[in-house]
Formats: structure tokens, C-alpha cells, sequence
């Protein structure tokens, strides 16, 4: 066990990367420890990209298998190319329109960060994030910072400090707590060394998005199957769990009453995931919870590992799921109660 620091900071802070919060989460990078921090999209796992220990203190310190490559955060296009061997002509067009932003580039390596951040790939995974205290400690630390999301390996993502500090505490050096995030969902990863470019796991960034910006955009097919090597964060375990046994109902209210129904007698608390328009549908239920408002899908996202966590508190035994349309960021945000269930669908 290592003391957790927590430094608070305000990300809307004048001449951010000088306060001393930053300051003393960068020292700790630059001494190969690990920090946490805030981005546009969930909080990051941090540490030295091209120091081998550090990265390896990042896999201990989530649980997580070696074999599933890390995202590398970077501040400014001069770090990209230091790491990167090529930024083809249709990657430029997605840095001009999507940087910075919840969108992550797979690009040939030029082998500059650790194996272990690769999982031995000929390619590495790179992203410019948004959020003023990640930019800030990037360019604090003067490296490019390796970052999964910062919770246990399988849990659901971190949105808020608590939660980072819930699963990490004594596990990492410190966190930096800049509030809650803002997508709620992670990053797209987008492959840009095939023809058509491949979306490897959906996130902030819509398909739709990405088809206006530069045309065919193929999806790959790690993002149903488990069975081949990951390029990149989360296509190939099981992630976003709550304890209790998650269901997806794709029929909607009606069959999540009949399966309450059929619980009655079995001792088991049930909850139910839904939105603001169902609010007060589930009465029968032992805990309801809303994840924002059907109508507007980017609330879902938001909220959605925020909810999965309250279950938790919750002690529900058995977790009943809304579903929700794939247009748009819906896409992401199935694809995380997918594999937050499991798998598991109501017929």
C-alpha cells in the first residue's frame, strides 16, 4: 500500500500548468509513478509511456492483462510525430476536425513508448484530450502520458475522482480531481492504417461524425468478438460491471415487469436502469435509477457509468437494462451495457 494523494484544482485556473497540483502530479510522472487525472471523457490512469516500469505499474494497479494495448495522451501535433512514423492524409483530416477531443488515432509506431504500452504492436494508439487539466499535465510533465481509464480492471468507468479513488486508493500516487467529466463515455478509436479506416470501440465521437468528416468508415469486427488480438483498449475483456448480475431487455417495459414478477419470490433485490421518461414505471422494483433522458442520448452517456456504480451502493442483486437506440453516441453507449452485462440478453 502507497498514500494516495488527491490534489483538487480548478481546470478553469489561470496559467493551470504552473499551479502547484499540477506541478506535483507531473513530478510524480516524471519519477515513473502513476497519477490519475480528469479528461473530456472519463478519468485516466496515468504514467510514462516510454518507461516500461511505469506502464507495469499501471497494469497492477488495475488488474488488468498486459495484452491490451493503452491509449497515449498527447498536448501538441510535435508529440504525435515524435511517436508515430506517418500521419497519413485522412488521420490529418480527423486531427483537424476532431482534436482535441474524445477521439483516438491507431497509427504506425515509431517505437518510441514501451512495448508494453503497444502490447507488442507495430502501431500505437494516440489521442489529444480536451479537458484543461489533462492538456495542462501533459505539458507539465513534458511527456506523453499512457492512460487507460483509471478504475479496476472490469469495473465501470470513472467519471468522478470518488470513483477513481474508491478502486485505487493505495494502489497509485495520486489523483488529481478536476470534478466530474464531461462525455461520460471514452474516446472513439479509430485504426487509421486500414483502407477504409476502422472504428475498434465506439465512443464520443459518432460513426455519422466520422463519415462526414472523411467518407467510408468500416466497423471492426473485435467489437462483437472476443477471440482475437486487441489494437486497442477494451475490445477484448470483459469491462464495466456492476456486482450484481446485469440483464439487457430489449422489449422494453412490459418485459422488465414480467421479469420483476417472476423474481418475486426469490429473495433477490431487483434494480432497473432506465431514463427520465420512465421514471416512475417500475414501482415493483427495489431500486430505480436514471441515467439521463431517452431524448437526449448524450445525458445516457453522461451518467451511464455513474448509475452502474450507484447499483453497487445499492447492494441490488439483479440489474434489469432499458436499451437504446444505436444512432449516434447510442452506439457507445450499447456497447458498454453490452459488455457490462455480459453478454446477457432478454429475449
Amino acid at each position: 500500500m502507497i498514500e494516495t494523494q488527491v490534489w483538487r484544482v480548478d481546470p478553469e485556473a489561470v496559467d493551470l500548468e504552473q499551479t502547484p497540483q499540477i506541478k506535483a502530479a507531473a513530478e510524480k510522472l516524471v519519477r515513473g509513478e502513476i497519477v490519475a487525472f480528469p479528461t473530456e471523457t472519463v478519468y485516466g490512469l496515468g504514467g510514462n509511456a516510454k518507461l516500461r516500469d511505469s506502464v507495469q505499474k499501471i497494469y497492477e494497479a488495475k488488474g488488468r492483462p498486459s495484452d491490451n494495448p493503452l491509449i497515449v495522451h498527447v498536448a501538441n501535433l510535435e508529440q504525435v510525430r515524435a511517436l508515430c512514423t506517418e500521419i497519413h492524409p485522412i488521420a490529418k483530416k480527423l486531427i483537424d476536425t476532431f482534436w482535441p477531443g474524445p477521439l483516438t488515432l491507431v497509427l504506425p509506431s515509431r517505437g518510441e513508448v514501451s512495448n508494453a504500452v503497444t502490447a507488442g504492436l507495430p502501431t500505437v494508439a494516440v489521442r489529444m484530450p480536451s479537458h484543461p487539466v489533462a492538456r495542462a499535465l501533459i505539458l507539465a510533465s513534458g511527456l506523453p502520458i499512457a492512460a487507460p481509464s483509471a478504475n479496476s480492471s472490469g469495473r465501470p468507468s470513472p467519471t468522478r475522482a470518488d470513483h477513481v479513488f474508491h478502486d485505487l486508493d493505495g494502489k497509485i500516487a495520486g489523483i488529481l480531481d478536476g470534478g466530474e467529466t464531461g462525455v461520460g463515455v471514452e474516446s472513439t478509436v479509430v485504426d487509421c492504417t486500414t483502407t477504409p479506416i476502422t472504428i475498434l470501440r465506439p465512443g464520443g465521437i459518432s460513426k455519422e461524425k466520422l463519415i462526414e468528416a472523411v467518407g467510408a468508415v468500416a466497423d471492426d469486427p473485435g467489437l462483437t468478438r472476443l477471440d482475437q488480438t486487441p489494437k486497442a483498449p477494451g475490445m477484448k475483456y470483459k469491462h464495466y460491471a456492476p456486482e450484481a448480475m446485469m440483464y439487457l431487455v430489449p422489449a422494453g417495459k412490459d418485459r422488465i415487469h414480467e421479469l420483476i414478477a417472476s423474481q418475486e419470490n426469490s429473495g433477490r433485490t431487483i434494480g432497473v436502469l432506465t431514463t427520465e421518461e420512465n421514471r416512475d414505471s417500475y414501482p415493483e422494483a427495489d431500486a430505480v435509477l436514471v441515467c439521463g433522458k431517452r431524448s437526449k442520448p448524450e445525458t445516457v452517456a453522461h451518467h451511464l457509468f455513474d448509475v452502474l456504480r450507484s447499483f453497487d451502493q445499492k447492494k441490488v442483486d439483479v440489474i434489469y437494462s432499458e436499451t437504446f437506440s444505436e444512432n449516434g453516441i447510442g452506439k457507445a453507449v450499447m456497447n458498454r451495457l453490452s459488455k457490462a452485462a455480459g453478454g446477457r440478453v432478454v429475449d
